[in-house]
């Protein structure tokens, strides 16, 4: 099996960011298991989908996502479609997190995901990587920030995109969807038991992913010649 990094953690603490650049300086996969939720939420909502495991299960046996590009540039293809700024919009990403609630279809991505380990070295972002998906992967990772730097982070990114959101409304979405990801029967978000938690409520991007890649690097496994710029892939 190839090395793998794991970074779990909520929204807006920096997993995304962090995954990608470390994906890209070490020319590896970068795997973004969001985006996985996130595109089978808004096929369901395009088509009307009803909201209970059986039917997004079925659904997900018909969907095919797809990923394109390097890490800092990188597409989702949803049926052969570029979806990568539509599964963005804030209604998807609430569907995506009641739809990551559901056991059967959990499950299913869960074997998706595990299939690229076999390919080659990658780093990936979500909620239950180092616990469910990844459990002996080589490094696991935990970012988090106190709320409200991860509401105004969030809030800037949304904004950012030309969406006409409120910080309070930003906030009162981020509680709703924290209670329901770390309560959940199913892989509830929390850090694995051997993970390292990293605090990014005061550092900036360059800081989180040197103290990020340190610990990669670090690692006895870490593959000779790691670094591999270049070939880093979605």
């Amino acid at each position: 099996m190839s090395f793998v990094v794991t970074i779990d953690g909520p929204s807006a603490a920096g997993k995304s960011t962090t995954a990608r650049a470390i994906a890209e300086q070490l020319g590896w996969r970068y795997l973004d298991t969001g985006a996985y939720y996130r595109a089978l939420a808004l096929k369901g909502m395009r088509l009307g989908m009803p909201a209970y495991d059986e039917a997004a299960t079925r659904l997900a046996r018909e969907t095919r996502i797809e990923f394109s590009g390097d890490p800092s540039r990188a597409h989702v293809l949803l049926d052969g479609v570029d979806v990568t700024d539509a599964i963005r919009a804030p209604d998807v990403s609430e569907g995506a997190s009641r739809i990551a609630a559901f056991p059967g279809v959990r499950r299913l991505l869960v074997e998706w995901q595990r299939i690229l380990r076999e390919r080659e070295p990658l780093v990936g972002e979500g909620r239950d990587l180092g616990t469910v998906v990844f459990p002996d992967a080589e490094v696991k990772l935990y970012l988090d920030a106190d709320p409200e730097t991860r509401a105004k982070r969030r809030h800037a990114e949304l904004t950012g995109r030309g969406l006409a959101v409120t910080l309070d409304a930003v906030r009162a979405d981020m509680r709703a969807r924290d209670e329901r990801d770390r309560s959940r029967s199913d892989s509830p978000l929390k850090p694995a038991t051997d993970a390292t938690v990293l605090d990014t409520s005061g550092l900036d991007l360059a800081r989180q992913v040197a103290a990020a890649l340190a610990l990669v690097r670090a690692h006895p496994s870490f593959p000779k010649g790691g670094d591999v710029p270049g070939r880093a892939r979605a």
